[in-house]
């Protein structure tokens, strides 16, 4: 192509180039790291646009997070309609909250139908931008680098676990996992079971738990805001948005707590503490998400599902918590959830916050760095966020692609 031809050749007398030029992969489009929803979107509006991509996948299969380390009853948490990915929805005949196997059939059918072929086992170690050409160099584990123009960073909130330090770790008896590993309650029936962490995943494999004749407790270290998934036949999401455009977020999140009070009860009677933030707000300003309840907060009311404070320390059968109980356990599950992994390869950049490695500008401004520099699912807003980003993304790399005179692609 033109430009690739121009870069060549201004460099062709540089030896150094010469060497590396054995090395190297030119991309005349856009290099995506990460294979998950947000790299499969970001790669469909550009192939929408008639641009080429190249998607980094370390894993050996699409959409790694959800078809490896998901536990079997997952289902997406908002209806099908606010997780569909641009330009292709949801077939008509899934529910209204997919399971995980009907999402990752409906990732591998986007792919298909976009001819989306990621390169699998290509873990990125690093990213840096190469001033002598303005493009980016992104290199792999197995020694290939892959040079061009525009970098999109698809790699995710949920690159890493975070498994927290606990004295005593070491010592416990009982297997301790994290929920990445965790599958189905059927394994640990009859078992004194302690999950840590009350997001929605904590929430979630509590209830497993419970319909396996497990005997699950919850340790709650922070308040959370526990909302019911529906109201008035549609999602709670679904109305706070509806409101939204009508009413400033403190009346909104007043009308969420009230409702939730009526259909729920006070959460703070079993130990679920409010935070002082409404639920609106506190996801605005901190990316806490609200937990949505799917039937936990009635085995928490029953008292299946014990409530407990922080942990102190662990012993070979026990865990000590903060208010000094002492409880037997057989087994510890981890639901303290994940972290982003970009400052770890991500080179020269400083677009990414080095502590949480999520982008400096909040949503919606996030997606776009300088030098070609892209994020994509970042926003803490999940899938919905995602797709907003994958059509910014590709509509101004598309202005770029344009104004510089580059060969488009057929579109599918």
């Amino acid at each position: 192509m033109k430009y690739m031809k121009e870069v060549e050749g201004k460099s062709i007398h540089d030896w150094r180039m010469r060497r590396r030029r054995k090395e190297s992969i030119w991309i005349p489009g856009a290099v995506i790291v990460g294979g998950g929803p947000s790299g499969v979107a970001a790669a469909a509006c550009l192939k929408q646009k008639g641009i080429p991509s190249v998607v980094l996948e370390r894993a050996h299969c699409l959409a790694s997070m959800w078809q490896l380390k998901t536990y079997d009853r997952m289902r997406l948490h908002l209806p099908k309609h606010l997780c569909q990915l641009p330009l292709m929805p949801f077939p008509s005949n899934f529910p209204s909250y997919p399971t995980k196997h009907q999402f990752v059939s409906y990732l591998k059918a986007y792919a298909d139908h976009f001819d989306i072929k990621p390169c699998f086992g290509k873990t990125v170690v690093s990213a840096e931008l190469d001033d002598r050409i303005g493009h980016w160099r992104v290199k792999t584990e197995t020694q290939d680098e892959y040079v061009s123009k525009w970098l999109i960073v698809a790699s995710g909130e949920n690159a890493e676990e975070v498994v927290p330090e606990v004295e005593g770790m070491d010592e416990f008896a009982g297997p301790i996992i994290h929920t990445s590993s965790y599958k189905s309650g059927a394994m640990f029936s009859g078992n004194n079971v302690l999950v840590v962490g009350c997001g929605n995943s904590g929430m979630e494999v509590c209830l497993d738990l419970c319909e396996h004749n497990a005997r699950p407790s919850l340790v709650v270290r922070d308040s959370v805001h526990i909302l019911p998934q529906q109201m008035f036949g549609r999602s709670t999401f679904g109305v706070s948005m509806g409101l939204l455009k009508w009413f400033p977020i403190n009346v909104v999140d007043k009308f969420l707590l009230v409702m939730s009070h009526i259909m729920l009860g006070d959460t703070a009677r079993f130990g679920l503490q409010r935070p002082k933030l409404g639920p609106l707000q506190l996801k605005n300003l901190c990316g806490k998400t609200p937990v949505l309840d799917v039937g936990t907060l009635a085995h928490i009311k029953s008292r299946k599902i014990k409530v407990c404070r922080g942990i102190k320390r662990l012993t070979r059968h026990a865990v000590e918590f903060v208010d000094g109980k002492i409880e037997n356990f057989d087994a510890i599950i981890l639901a303290t959830g994940y972290k982003s992994n970009v400052p770890l390869w991500l080179k020269g950049s400083d677009m990414f916050c080095e502590k949480d490695g999520f982008p400096r500008k909040p949503f919606p401004n996030g997606w776009k760095g300088e030098n070609g520099l892209y994020a994509v699912g970042f926003t803490k807003r999940g899938l919905l966020g995602a797709s907003i980003d994958a059509i910014r993304i590709a509509q101004d790399i598309a202005h770029s692609w344009k104004k510089e005179g580059y060969c488009t692609l057929p579109i599918p």
